[in-house]
C-alpha cells in the first residue's frame, strides 16, 4: 500500500514537472518563432529600407551616414566598401559591426587593408539588442581604442537601434552618465537614434549591473575602514582638514599606568596611533586630557572614575 501511494506521488509530480516543461517549452517556441519571423522580415526589408536611407542621405543635407558623438566615437549606418577609406582618413581606427551577414557590406579584410581592426558582433534587426556579454566586449574595445586616441565607428543598418545601444552604454559607464541623459545627448547629435523596448532593458540592465553594482560595492568598501576607531602606521601623522583628532605615542608618554592597571581599551598600546571623530579638534584635545587624567589617578587610587570636568 505504501509503495502504491509513493508511486502515485511521484506520478503526481511528474505530470507536475511535465507541465511545467510544457509551458516553458511552448515560451521558448513562441520566441522562436517570433525571432523568426522578425528575420524574415528584416531580410526583405534590408534592401529597400538602405536604398531609403541613400537616397535621403542625398536629398536631406540633414540626413548623415554617420555623427560624431565624442571625440573618439563615430555612431553611423552600415558602411559601403567606398567608405572605408574616408573613415580612415577621419581616423578610425576601429569599427564595431552590429549587423547580421546578410547586412554586411564590408569584409574583414578590407578593414585589415587599411590597418582598421573589425569587431563583428551579429545582432538581429528592429527588435533585439546584443546580449550583456557582447556589449561589454564592445564598450571595452570603444574604451580601448579611446586611451589610445583612436576613433571608433559603431554602426548596424541605420545607425539608430542596435549601434546606440553600444555608444549609450558606453556612455554610462566611461562618460558617467545616466542612461536617459546618455540617450538624450546622443539624440541631440544623431536625431534619428530610437530603441526598441528590449534595447533599452538592455541599457538599462548594463547600467545597473555594470555600474551602478560597481559604485555601490566600491563604496561599501570605503565604508568597511570608516570607523570610529582607525589604526594609523607608527610615525605617521597626517593632517587633511576633516574633523579627526590625531593621538600619538609622545601623546600617551606618562599614561602606561592606566595600561599596566589591567584595564582594555582602544588606548592600551601606546606604539600605535589612533584617531577619533569629533565635532572640534580643540575640545578633543582637552577631553582626552582630562580624561586620561582622571582614569589613571582612578586607577592608581582605587577610586571609582570621576565625571568630566565641565570645560
Amino acid at each position: 500500500m505504501l509503495i502504491e501511494e509513493i508511486g502515485e506521488e511521484c506520478t503526481e509530480g511528474g505530470q507536475e514537472e511535465r507541465s511545467i516543461s510544457t509551458v516553458f517549452s511552448g515560451r521558448d517556441a513562441l520566441f522562436n518563432a517570433k525571432r523568426a519571423a522578425v528575420g524574415v522580415g528584416a531580410r526583405i526589408l534590408f534592401y529597400p529600407t538602405l536604398v531609403y536611407n541613400c537616397v535621403r542621405n542625398v536629398t536631406e543635407p540633414q540626413f548623415h551616414w554617420w555623427d560624431q558623438v565624442d571625440e573618439c566615437l563615430l555612431l553611423g549606418a552600415v558602411p559601403f566598401p567606398s567608405h572605408v577609406p574616408l573613415l580612415k582618413k577621419l581616423g578610425v581606427c576601429g569599427v564595431i559591426t552590429l549587423t547580421e551577414p546578410y547586412e554586411t557590406l564590408v569584409p574583414t579584410s578590407l578593414y585589415d587593408a587599411h590597418r582598421i581592426e573589425h569587431l563583428l558582433i551579429p545582432t538581429r534587426d528592429y527588435l533585439f539588442a546584443p546580449s550583456f556579454g557582447d556589449i561589454c566586449l564592445a564598450v571595452d574595445f570603444i574604451h580601448k581604442n579611446s586611451k589610445k586616441g583612436e576613433m571608433t565607428y559603431v554602426h548596424c543598418k541605420a545607425g539608430r537601434g542596435r549601434s546606440t545601444t553600444i555608444v549609450l552604454c558606453y556612455l554610462v559607464q566611461y562618460k558617467q552618465m545616466t542612461p536617459t541623459a546618455a540617450y538624450q545627448y546622443v539624440k541631440m547629435r544623431r536625431p534619428r537614434v530610437l530603441l526598441a523596448s528590449a534595447q533599452k532593458e538592455a541599457v538599462e540592465e548594463f547600467y545597473q549591473l555594470r555600474v551602478q553594482k560597481t559604485e555601490t560595492s566600491t563604496h561599501s568598501t570605503d565604508l568597511s575602514v570608516k570607523s570610529s576607531w582607525v589604526v594609523i602606521p607608527r610615525n605617521h601623522i597626517s593632517f587633511d582638514g576633516s574633523p579627526f583628532e590625531i593621538v600619538s605615542h609622545s601623546d600617551l608618554v606618562g599614561y602606561n599606568g592606566y595600561s599596566n592597571a589591567g584595564n582594555e581599551g582602544p588606548w592600551t598600546e601606546p606604539s600605535s596611533v589612533y584617531t577619533v571623530q569629533i565635532a572640534r579638534r580643540a575640545v578633543l584635545s582637552r577631553l582626552s586630557y582630562f580624561w586620561f587624567r582622571s582614569r589613571v589617578h582612578g586607577c592608581r587610587s582605587g577610586m571609582a572614575h570621576p565625571r568630566l570636568l565641565e570645560l
